[in-house]
Formats: C-alpha cells, sequence, structure tokens
C-alpha cells in the first residue's frame, strides 16, 4: 500500500529520532498503568531543545498504545478561557474526521458535537493525551487551567505542557496538585546521543568533536549544522557557519523585550557567573529588573553567587556579538575586567583567586587559550597550605614524576627559607598538585651549586638586567598535577590562577621564570601570556631537560601584562612574538636613579633639560604617560610623579616643612637658596637638612613606584 505525505514525514522523523530515553519510557510506563500515576506533566526546556520533537514521539507512543491524542499549538490561541475551549474543540473535531475518515477512530463517542470537549473526552473508553506546545504563550490561564479547567478533565487523561518556562509556583506548592505532576526540564543530548545524531545524519567522524564542542548536544543546533553538511561538507568551525548562529541567536532571544535586555544577556555570556552588581557595572541602572526577568529564563542556570547561561547560549550570543558589534564586545569585556580588578585590590587571598578564575573566563574564546586551560575548575579545586605532614606526600608525587633525582633536591629546598610551597586540594580534601616557589633573591651561592635550576636562573638574571635592591624574581621550581604532572587539567589550570596571583599581589617583583618538561607544547600559550622562551636558563635533572619560560615584570608591568592580554583576546590573535616594548626603555639602578630625580627636581621648569633625564625612559614615567613616545608627554608624566610625591609631604606637621623647602627650592623657586630660606625664616643650615629630607622622601616614595612596591 502507498504511504501518504503525512506517513512518510512521520515515518522520517521517527527514523531519526534519538535519545530521550528516560522521558519516552516515564510516558509510556506511565499509559501501561491501570491508573495514571500522574495526570499532569509538565517539560520545559530553553528554544530549540528538542521540546516539539518529543512531544511528536509522546503522541506516536500514545497512539500505538491506543490512547486518542489530541495536540494543540499556543501559538495559534489566545490566551482567553474562551479561545482556548474553541481551540480544543475544534482540534477534537478535527481528530475525529481524520479517525473516521480513515476508520482507525479509537474512541466511543457518542454524544452531540455540541458538548463540550471535556465531556467528549470523558465519555471516551480510552484514556486521552493532550499535549499542548508552546505553553509558556498560556501563562495568563495557568491560574484557571489549574483551577478550573484540568479539574474537570477525566481521572484517565494526561496532559503534556510543553514550554520554556519552569512550572509556576501555584503547581509546586498546591498540595492538592502535588501527587499527581511530575515535571521534566529537556537538557541537551548526552555526547553518545549527539554522535548518534550526526551518524544519523552521515557527518564523517573526524567532524564530530568540533561539532559536538560548539553545540554541546543542542539538538537545534546539531540539526543546523547537519543542514550545513548537505550544503557544504567542508570542516565545520563555528566561525564560519554565522547562518547557524544567528539561527541560535534569534531562538534564544525571539522573546527579549528590548536592547537593553539583549545587552545584559551578551553580557552574561561574556562572564563566568553574574551577580545584580556585576550587570549593574555592565549595563546601567537598569540592572535590577533586567536580573529578575532573566533569572527565569529557560537558557539560565544558577549557583552560589550567579548565573549564568547553558553552554550553547553562550558561545552563540559571544560568537554573534563578537561579529556583529566589536566595540559592543570590547566595551563589556572592559567593563568586566575593570570590575574584577577593582574588587580584587580589597579582596583576600581566597576572593582573589575566585577573582582570576572569573577573569580568565574572559579569555576563554581564544583557541590559544582553550587548549592550556581546563574550563570544568570551578570549585572543584583550592590552594590549601601544606601541612608539615604532608611533606612525604609532595616529594613522592615529584619523585613519580621527575625521579629520585629531582625529589632529593626538593626535600633540601622544603626545609629552606627561600621556598614558599602551597599544595592544590580536590573538594573532598585530598591533595591534587603542588606549587613550589622559590625567592633567587634569598639564594646563595651554595642553593646555586646545589640545584641547577637556580644556577641557571640565576645567570640568566645576571645577564639581563641585574636584580636592583628591593626588587624580587621568582623561580616556580616545581608545579604539577598529582595524576597528570604537568598536562592540562583542573590542578594544572589553578596553579596557573596562583602563579597570576603572585604576579599581581608581589611588591617588588622583577622576573619569574617557570621551568616545564615539555616547553613546546606551551609555546602558543604562554606566547598569549606574554612568558618568553629563555634557554639560558634551561637544566637537566636526571637526565630530564626542562625549558624555562620567563617575564621581566621591569620591561612589561603587571598592569601593561593585564591590557595586553585583554587586547589579545579582543582581536583573537594568535601571538608568536613578544610585544611592542619602548626601544627607549631602560633599567635604572638605584643610584642612577637617586642622581635622575636631584636633576629632574633642579630642571623641572627647563623643558631642554628636563627632556634629557634618564627617567623619561624608566617604567615609572613610561606607565604614567601610557607608552607614549612624545618627549612632551613623558616630562609632563615626570612633572606630575614629582609633585605627587611632593604632596605626600603635607600629611604630617613634622614633613610639612620639608615639603615647604622642596617647594621653594624647584616648584615655585626663590631667586636662590639663601632667598628661600630667608622665605622660609629658616637658618640656611635648617633650610638645607629640610630640603635634604624633602628629596630624599620623594626619591624613596618614587622608587617604590618604580619598583612596583607598596610604600
Amino acid at each position: 500500500m502507498t504511504l501518504s505525505l503525512a506517513e512518510r514525514v512521520e515515518s522520517a522523523r521517527q527514523s531519526q529520532f534519538v535519545g530521550r530515553t528516560a522521558e519516552r519510557e516515564l510516558f509510556r510506563s506511565a499509559l501501561a498503568c491501570d491508573d495514571l500515576p500522574f495526570n499532569i506533566l509538565h517539560l520545559y526546556g530553553p528554544g530549540g531543545v528538542g521540546k516539539s520533537t518529543l512531544l511528536c514521539e509522546f503522541t506516536r507512543i500514545a497512539q500505538e498504545m491506543g490512547c486518542a491524542t489530541i495536540y494543540l499549538d499556543a501559538r495559534s490561541i489566545e490566551p482567553s478561557p474562551t479561545a482556548f475551549q474553541k481551540a480544543l474543540q475544534a482540534s477534537f473535531n478535527e481528530n475525529d474526521n481524520h479517525n473516521n475518515h480513515n476508520g482507525s477512530y479509537n474512541g466511543s463517542y457518542n454524544g452531540s458535537y455540541n458538548a463540550t470537549a471535556q465531556e467528549r473526552i470523558t465519555r471516551q473508553n480510552t484514556s486521552t493525551v493532550l499535549l499542548i506546545d508552546t505553553f509558556e504563550l498560556l501563562a495568563p490561564l495557568d491560574s484557571w487551567l489549574r483551577d478550573e479547567f484540568f479539574p474537570k478533565m477525566p481521572a484517565h487523561s494526561l496532559t503534556v505542557l510543553s514550554g520554556r518556562a519552569a512550572p509556576s509556583i501555584g503547581w509546586r506548592t498546591d498540595p492538592g496538585w502535588q501527587p499527581f505532576v511530575r515535571s521534566i526540564q529537556l537538557r541537551n543530548l548526552d555526547p553518545d546521543e549527539s554522535a548518534a545524531f550526526l551518524n544519523k545524519r552521515q557527518i564523517p567522524a573526524r567532524q564530530h568533536q568540533a561539532i559536538l564542542d560548539f553545540t554541546h548536544g543542542h539538538p537545534l543546533a546539531l540539526s543546523l549544522v547537519a543542514e550545513l553538511h548537505q550544503q557544504n561538507d567542508d570542516e565545520f568551525r563555528a566561525d564560519s557557519a554565522p547562518n547557524v548562529v544567528a539561527a541560535l541567536v534569534e531562538r534564544f532571544i525571539e522573546h527579549v523585550p528590548t536592547s537593553e535586555h539583549r545587552m545584559a544577556l551578551e553580557a552574561c555570556a561574556m562572564v563566568r557567573l553574574l551577580d545584580e552588581p556585576l550587570l549593574t557595572e555592565m549595563i546601567g541602572e537598569n540592572a535590577q529588573a533586567i536580573f529578575a526577568w532573566m533569572r527565569n529564563l529557560s537558557f539560565m542556570d544558577a549557583e552560589v553567587g550567579g548565573i549564568f547561561l547553558h553552554d550553547l547560549a553562550r558561545e552563540a550570543l559571544v560568537t554573534d556579538l563578537r561579529w556583529r558589534n566589536a566595540d559592543q564586545y570590547a566595551d563589556l569585556h572592559a567593563r568586566a575586567r575593570a570590575v574584577y580588578m577593582k574588587q580584587f585590590g580589597v579582596a583576600n587571598a581566597q576572593e582573589q583567586q575566585s577573582l582570576l578564575h572569573d577573569y580568565t573566563f574572559l579569555h576563554r574564546d581564544n583557541p590559544v587559550v582553550r587548549q592550556i586551560f581546563d574550563w570544568q575548575e570551578g570549585g572543584a579545586v583550592f590552594t590549601d597550605e601544606m601541612k608539615n605532614e604532608e611533606k612525604e606526600e609532595v616529594l613522592g608525587m615529584i619523585e613519580e614524576h621527575e625521579g629520585e633525582d629531582s625529589a632529593r633536591m626538593a626535600a633540601a629546598w622544603l626545609d629552606h627559607a627561600a621556598q614558599e610551597t602551597v599544595v592544590i586540594r580536590d573538594s573532598n580534601g585530598q591533595m591534587a598538585g603542588m606549587l613550589m616557589l622559590v625567592a633567587l633573591e634569598r639564594t646563595n651561592g651554595a642553593d646555586r651549586t646545589a640545584d641547577p635550576a637556580i644556577d641557571a636562573a640565576w645567570h640568566l638574571l645576571e645577564s639581563q638586567t641585574p636584580l636592583r635592591s628591593g626588587e624580587r624574581a621568582t623561580l616556580f621550581r616545581y608545579w604539577l598535577a598529582k595524576d597528570t604532572y604537568q598536562s592540562v587539567s583542573p590542578a594544572q589550570s589553578h596553579i596557573f590562577v596562583t602563579i597570576v596571583q603572585h604576579y599581581l599581589t608581589t611588591p617588588g617583583l622583577a622576573f619569574t621564570l617557570l621551568p616545564c618538561a615539555e616547553p613546546d607544547f606551551w609555546s602558543a600559550g604562554f606566547a598569549y601570556a606574554d612568558l618568553h622562551r629563555f634557554e639560558m636558563a634551561d637544566f637537566i635533572i636526571g637526565g630530564q631537560k626542562f625549558g624555562v619560560y620567563g617575564h621581566d615584570w621591569r620591561v612589561v608591568s603587571p598592569i601593561s601584562w593585564l591590557n595586553l592580554l585583554a587586547e589579545r583576546e579582543i582581536s583573537m590573535g594568535v601571538v608568536h612574538s613578544k610585544p611592542p616594548v619602548p626601544e627607549s626603555l631602560i633599567v635604572l639602578s638605584q643610584d642612577e636613579f637617586t642622581a635622575s630625580i636631584h636633576d629632574a627636581l633642579r630642571s623641572f621648569h627647563d623643558p631642554n633639560e628636563l627632556g634629557k633625564n634618564p627617567l623619561l625612559h624608566s617604567r615609572l614615567v613610561l606607565d604614567r604617560a601610557s607608552g607614549s613616545n612624545d618627549t612632551e608627554d613623558r616630562t609632563g608624566a615626570l612633572r606630575t610623579l614629582l609633585q605627587e610625591a611632593a604632596t605626600k609631604l603635607q600629611a604630617t606637621p613634622r614633613q610639612l616643612k620639608f615639603h615647604r623647602a622642596v617647594h621653594h627650592t624647584y616648584f615655585q623657586p626663590a631667586e636662590t637658596q639663601e632667598l628661600a630660606a630667608e622665605l622660609l625664616d629658616l637658618p640656611f643650615s635648617t633650610y638645607r637638612r629640610h630640603l635634604r629630607s624633602g628629596i630624599d622622601y620623594i626619591t624613596e616614595s618614587l622608587w617604590m613606584q618604580e619598583l612596583d612596591v607598596p610604600r
């Protein structure tokens, strides 16, 4: 017998259906019971997750089991009791006509077409399944349906309410309804189901991982990619499939009230967790109402600390925003960074690590960063102090991965004052990794003889610009995860976050060095992070060669480094070279710096002489001048720095006299120092002593800034 077109379409749907095993079994087992275990089944989830497809499967199962089925799509129903009743009546009549025409009617209705649909359902001798799609559009009828319509339905009827929103609080709190209601949140297909989907659509297995990484098992996304493959069988890349992204974005935001609501979703897509204060900083004053709206979206989840988008919604919104409005992407990125860094400055150590995970998340779309950072770290591991009784466990990990010689050196370091060792723990408190930091400026000749890593690092520092008084250099001597050593893992990622925390919180940090057992693996990722390969610092222990990467913080300061990474994230560039550094940058010794301060004060009002001052090429002035190569900008920055440092002398009565001596000698100078002393009504020797004290204070204050040491 030739199949009708409708039958062929239904057959095709069934042949392509995958997954939803638990949901189908729940539905089938309910209909198989003599007494239905529940009468209302709430099915909810975000747009495109497969709710309508599952309703079609439910319809097939119900009809296969001999049940009558009625399907309503709320998109064609006005949300009023009268309109709903009419739509139900019309659907019932249509089913009667269809079934009678095909001789397949399985009900036994003997009443009039003028009876209500509820009455007709009651008179049937079979179970009836009512399926209502896009139920969220009937929200104005929710109370009426719950309190008046559904209670009049017969006990042998099952209603499936399918929509984006979870059941309203009325359903969840009514003790009368609770025994007769079930709720299912429909989520994405799991990896095996997704692979089965792609196989049925004849997509080569070599493309599966890239597709799964983008779609996260979202059925609509999988369908769109399959359609794209039929048109073009090139390797799939999300950034080369704008139509797929646009379709997904449209599905997620089709009910967004305003452009400000859309911006809020885009802000949420960029950050790891969004709370109301962060949203306020990112979009403005209407954040409170918009945040409340966002919390109820079907593609939004929540945890302690804030809300976050389902993975695919996040991917689609970020990809679309970056392509559609790069300026807004950059602006939202900058606002989030500013919030994190402001909070970082007043946070405790544990809070700082959480903020750095949030900050790092802003870089997760860069393909290089994705290769070296495990994004499943959230809350899974944490940094803790190493307990004395844990030394043997730490040494055992090092010996397992690096051998006896390395473990023997580590044992000596664990008792050394120049080292600090922290451990990484999993959620059960068990050790998952470790990090040892060695302060190179606190080591001596014996330490360098005993450990080739220290010897090589020290020779590198001496060959570059040697450490100045007050500066610090750190060698991350040992870093590893217990099970995976230096491979990408949650523990390794958390170690990197701990290292960044050290960058940002260590006063006077001048140089950091990180040895790697497989340096080539990290080359692209470390280039992105502005870590440079220093082969001079490589070393061999126990036959294993370690390649060393490092960063000179006197050349690119922590603030400049953060800005550099932000630029690289926004541009999505893959970096293989060093960032541009002003060719005139010099690192002054403390004596050179002191002499230059004296010269700068003497030539404060002489732009030609001040323009020759070595301080114009220091990191101190370059940072204040925002890296400008213009001499006028740099001399202006130097004058401002000198005046700011002098102004601090006004804080106490004792220092105020030092400020007055400096002020009348350099900033608003008298013709001679003798006249300055007369103006201040001071003996010349006292005036000279006050002036020296003021200059010394200014010099020390600016030297601490040059070293990035808080005063």
